[in-house]
């Protein structure tokens, strides 16, 4: 982070749409800033084009003068009812609202709002470093309006809320996902009083709608280490509201002397290891979620210790409600994450083993188009302490790839799909669909699966009919 003398954030601002609408404010006799994240992304080096301008005044009433200034290019929307407006320009879009200050109800995270001074608008601000403003008028062009040190917080590296944590966050609980959002995204610390009224409000998030809250945890996940957010969200009580199937990972149990790995703290390590291969928010999700079939599923027994059978079944069962309840879609995304959680532990059997033609197949068949993301997904789950250990799979990993290349190569969705299908089984023996004919379509699959006959008609017809005449169809 640098930081700038009023000259040089003048000069920063030195396009012409600021000097443009510094001219505007001055012909209208109004004050005008620009605030907010754009500012904060000024000082933090990152670029930006969506810009937030707070005028003394009518920000309407700037907006559309301006766009009368740019002329054709420009496009003007007016939202009376919030009384703001957004003025599109090339590649950037400009907010203006007037300077306001605002007040809550309990029950709602809307605001009863009226005009005000920058200062009031300043104090309705969440965080401090999103607090600062620049004035555009033109004999105070550039110069800094910081009244809560939000620019040695950036120094720092500290998220804060300009006044009370505890009234910032109950009046509007969203900020609470805002403030653990930035600081996964800055990689900033959240500062003591500010993490404590987290604590205190946790329970205010459920006025929230859960379209906001995934648009926020989206937004938690798609940085560069999202388990730094989900471990505040844990640590300040925000998690067991909103997703308690991972908090209930967060047990150890001893047992005669064995105990079992604190699954919560190992699906976060899987997740940060996807993040480092993949961007996909999707597999991202799958990584979160594909251990949370371990609760239900954990058992003792004497002889193995602690077991989680199945636990990948039961997981992918718990997808759909789980996503349903969060708001997030119920698409393919969604089927996409169960399968994900579904699969997550067969390239691990396979790599745990001799690595047959046959294992690999069956994974490609069931994996479909997604086998390589599965195989970020299996790889990042191998994070086991002991190296020679996880080194022994990430070997057999290894094999297991060479083998996915070579069966992509000779074409696997020719070579696993029986050339004798489903229709065709139906009108050879006179059947409509049921059990039976899926019976006889697995029995081919197997076959071509575990390469005991090529995947060719006279083979395949003597098989076919062999079955048939076992279950008595003929």
């Amino acid at each position: 982070m640098r930081n700038y003398t009023d000259a040089e954030l003048a000069q920063l601002l030195d396009k012409d749409i600021f000097k443009t609408i510094g001219r505007v404010a001055d012909h209208l006799h109004m004050e005008c800033y620009v605030v907010g994240g754009y500012v904060r992304d000024l000082f933090l080096e990152r670029a930006s084009n969506d810009i937030d301008v707070v005028v003394v005044g009518s920000g309407i009433r700037v907006a559309e003068e301006l766009k009368g200034q740019l002329g054709r290019k420009a496009h003007l929307s007016v939202f009376r009812n919030f009384g703001t407006a957004q003025v599109k320009y090339r590649d950037l879009e400009v907010e203006f609202v007037g300077a306001r200050k605002e007040s809550y109800s309990h029950d709602s995270r809307k605001p009863h709002v009226e005009d005000g001074t920058l200062e009031d608008d300043q104090n309705r601000r969440d965080f401090t470093i999103n607090a600062l403003a620049i004035c555009l008028n033109h004999d105070r062009f550039g110069e800094l309006v910081d009244p809560f040190d939000g620019v040695y917080d950036m120094e720092d590296g500290i998220i804060r809320t300009p006044l009370d944590p505890d009234i910032t966050f109950s009046d509007d609980p969203l900020r609470m996902l805002r403030c653990i959002r930035f600081a996964t995204q800055l990689n900033f610390y959240i500062e003591d009083e500010t993490f404590d009224a987290l604590g205190r409000n946790a329970e205010r998030i459920k006025i929230i709608s859960g379209e906001r809250v995934m648009e926020e945890l989206n937004k938690i996940m798609a940085t560069p280490t999202p388990s730094k957010g989900f471990v505040d969200l844990h640590r300040c009580g925000l998690l067991q509201i909103l997703i308690p199937e991972l908090t209930n990972l967060d047990i150890v149990e001893t047992r005669n002397g064995k105990k079992h790995k604190n699954n919560f703290y190992h699906t976060l390590e899987v997740l940060d290891n996807v993040a480092r291969h993949s961007d996909n928010i999707w597999l991202r999700w799958a990584a979160l979620l594909h251990d949370i079939g371990k609760t239900k599923s954990k058992r003792w027994d004497p002889l193995q210790g602690w077991t989680f059978h199945n636990h990948n079944f039961i997981g992918a069962k718990m997808v759909p409600p789980l996503f349903r309840r969060l708001k997030l879609p119920m698409d393919a995304k969604m089927k996409y994450v169960q399968k994900m959680v579904d699969l997550h532990m067969r390239p691990i059997v396979i790599a745990d083993e001799e690595v047959t033609d046959s294992a690999v197949r069956r994974l490609i068949n069931d994996a479909g188009d997604d086998i390589d993301d599965l195989m970020i997904l299996c790889e990042a789950d191998i994070t086991s302490k002991n190296h020679e250990r996880k080194q022994r799979f990430l070997d057999n990993f290894a094999a297991v790839r060479v083998k996915l290349a070579d069966l992509k190569e000779r074409d696997y969705k020719r070579l696993l799909q029986p050339v004798i299908d489903g229709n065709e089984i139906m009108e050879m023996f006179h059947l409509q669909p049921s059990r039976e004919v899926g019976t006889l379509k697995q029995t081919l699959k197997d076959a071509v699966l575990d390469n005991r006959v090529p995947n060719e008609r006279e083979p395949l017809m003597a098989l076919l009919m062999e079955k048939a005449r076992s279950m008595g169809i003929v």
